[in-house]
Parts: structure tokens; C-alpha cells; sequence
């Protein structure tokens, strides 16, 4: 039975990722950051499994790394721990680094001591790219061969580690690879995150029109400044008063794909003959207008402009305005491909949110 150690395993990558290895038939040991109160509500199908472990740890503590890989001398491992949030990188630029450089590097040289036989993986980020883009003819996009220019400490300390996994993979003919993943989403995005604050709003509102058994298009909606409202009542108290939808810039462009799809990528990397590096991306961008617009129309609403407000509190210090993935490569030398497109993923989050929302109610 091969083993594989997984950190970052209650987010949403780390979930999926253990779902797929445990089906392969794996035993999976998952590591987890202390926190005061238990977030395993991501981890339901996997918790309970007999070849599934939960451990704490933190991967910016070189000893506790070092004694965990020593311990398991797992076959794989898949480092998915990070800080992961682009504008927290700002505010939090040191405790980024420490986990997003820093825990990389723990994990390499503890590989490099103590088990030189185990895998690695490396998540690594389309927003290593910055503004860079290959150009084409009349195509531009990202692929393993263009320039890396991040524009934020949370790209910054990704392409530290994306350059240290192929340093160690040089010097030390450690089996290392790096995913270099554009945006991925799912029905277990984090809420801080543009996709599912729209799809976690939508399903919100969508509950609140229905308890006041009223459709988006009633007359006596009326849509403030900040708030959208029923007229003629103003009891706030009792909810006749609807926050509208709080977002930044609605034109950057991103290639967004599944979850799913993309952990598959990463566990294929890690069976292939040799170590490499691979852009996973669907090869088509949409801005965030586009999905406002496919979600928006999943609850009939086709013109969405009064229902949202552009607050300058999201834009970013340094924006990343276009991310379109080239992955030629992984469909080559590793037969990955898609299976959930733009469309039904946009569905799938919505159709989840309005779920949970109602189960709340």
C-alpha cells in the first residue's frame, strides 16, 4: 500500500486530493495546523476512513517537518499548505512567507536527509506570472515557458519555492514536481475568495426572496445605495433589508477550472516517470463580469448592476489583470484533461450554496 502525506488537507484541494488518493488505495496521513476550534467539515468522507489520518503540525516549524517525514516516510508527499490569499499577503507578508517559502523548504530537506526515496509536490500558482504573458499571433497566455513576474508576496514567496523544488530536483535528484494551477474553484471554496462570495451571496439572497415570498422582480423591491430593501416595510430586524453584493474590480480575467479536475493533475504528476513541472489550466479565461453573469442568470436575474457595489477596499495594491493557461504540455505527456467546464462549475457552486443556505433556514 503506497502512503502519502498531505498537508494543508482541511482546505479544499487537500479534501479532494484525499478522496482521490484513498480511492488509488493509499494510506493517507493529513496534516493540519492547530486551531482552537476543528474545521473538518470539508473532510466528512475521508475523516472516518480506516487508511486516513489526522495530524496536527505546522509546516514553518523545520523540526516538527523533519520529525513527521522521519516518522511516516510517506512515498509521496503533496504540500498544499500555504497562506493563500493573495490580498492577505499584503497585511501579512512575513507569516506568508514563512509558510509559503519557508514550509517548501522544510519538506525538501527533510526529503533530502531522512527519506530521499519520497515524492514531492509542489503547489505552485498562475499568479507567478504577474502581468507576463507569451504572445502568439493573435493569442496571449501563460505556460511553462513564460517569464515569472509576481506581483504580490503571496507570488513572490510561491516562486522562491517553485525555484527551490527544481534546485533540490538538480542537486539532489530528489523526485520533485511543481503544479503551476490557475484558478481553481468548488463548491468547498473558501468564502473570502471572489467565486464563491458571489455564490455564497447569491444563494443567501435567493433564501431571503423566498421567506418573504417574493421574486427578484417584484415591485416593491427597492435597491438603495448599499441595500437592497422591500418597500413599505423597514424593519431591519427582521431582515427587510438585504445587503448588496460588495466586489473590487470586475475586470480582471482568470481561467478558472474544478477542483477536482485539478488534484487529479497533481496525483498524475507524482506517477510519472520522471519529475517535472506543468501548468494546469482549462485554456480559457472569463472575467469576473462573465461570472457574475453566468451566476446571476442561474437565479433569472440577467442584469445584475443593481445588485452589487464596487468597493475600493477589494482592488489589490498590484493587480494581476490576465490569466489564460497553455496546458499543452500536461494533455501531452500526461493525457490530463478537463471534465467540468466553465458552465457547469459556475452551476455546481451556486446549486451547493443555495442548498446549505436553505438547510439553515
Amino acid at each position: 500500500m503506497k502512503s502519502a502525506l498531505v498537508t494543508g488537507v482541511t482546505g479544499q484541494d487537500g479534501s479532494y486530493l484525499s478522496e482521490l488518493l484513498l480511492k488509488e488505495g493509499y494510506r493517507v496521513t493529513g496534516l493540519k495546523r492547530r486551531t482552537s476550534i476543528n474545521n473538518f467539515e470539508r473532510l466528512t468522507k475521508v475523516i472516518h476512513h480506516e487508511n486516513f489520518t489526522l495530524v496536527e503540525g505546522e509546516v514553518s516549524d523545520s523540526g516538527c517537518v523533519y520529525d513527521l517525514v522521519n516518522k511516516y516516510q510517506p512515498d509521496e508527499i503533496y504540500n498544499l499548505a500555504a497562506q493563500s490569499h493573495v490580498g492577505t499577503s499584503f497585511s501579512q507578508p512575513d507569516y506568508t512567507f514563512q509558510v509559503n517559502t519557508l514550509g517548501p523548504l522544510h519538506f525538501l530537506e527533510a526529503i533530502r536527509r531522512f527519506s530521499s526515496n519520497t515524492k514531492f509536490y509542489q503547489a505552485s500558482t498562475s499568479e507567478m506570472f504577474g502581468k507576463n504573458y507569451t504572445v502568439e499571433g493573435e493569442s496571449k497566455f501563460q505556460d511553462e515557458n513564460t517569464p515569472l513576474a509576481p506581483q504580490s508576496p503571496y507570488a513572490v514567496a510561491k516562486v522562491a519555492a517553485h525555484h527551490l523544488v527544481r534546485i533540490y530536483r538538480e542537486a539532489y535528484d530528489i523526485f520533485g514536481c511543481c503544479g503551476i494551477l490557475f484558478n481553481h474553484e468548488s463548491e468547498r471554496r473558501g468564502e473570502n475568495f471572489v467565486t464563491r462570495k458571489i455564490t455564497k451571496w447569491l444563494a443567501e439572497f435567493s433564501v431571503w426572496l423566498s421567506r418573504h415570498d417574493l421574486s427578484h422582480d417584484s415591485p416593491s423591491l427597492v435597491f438603495d445605495t448599499d441595500e437592497i430593501y422591500i418597500g413599505g416595510r423597514t424593519s431591519t430586524a427582521q431582515g427587510f433589508q438585504f445587503p448588496k453584493l460588495r466586489l473590487g474590480n470586475l475586470d480582471s480575467c482568470r481561467d478558472w477550472g474544478h477542483a477536482k479536475d485539478y488534484v487529479r493533475g497533481m496525483w498524475m504528476m507524482m506517477q510519472h516517470e520522471t519529475p517535472d513541472d506543468y501548468v494546469i489550466a482549462t485554456g480559457e479565461t472569463h472575467s469576473i463580469r462573465e461570472f457574475l453573469d453566468e451566476a446571476f442568470s442561474l437565479i433569472d436575474i440577467y442584469s445584475w448592476e443593481n445588485y452589487i457595489v464596487i468597493d475600493p477596499e477589494f482592488y489589490r495594491p498590484a493587480e494581476v489583470d490576465y490569466l489564460l493557461g497553455c496546458p499543452i504540455k500536461v494533455k501531452k505527456a500526461l493525457d490530463w484533461n478537463t471534465k467540468i467546464d466553465f458552465k457547469n462549475l459556475v452551476s455546481s457552486m451556486v446549486q451547493s450554496d443555495i442548498d446549505g443556505t436553505q438547510k439553515l433556514e
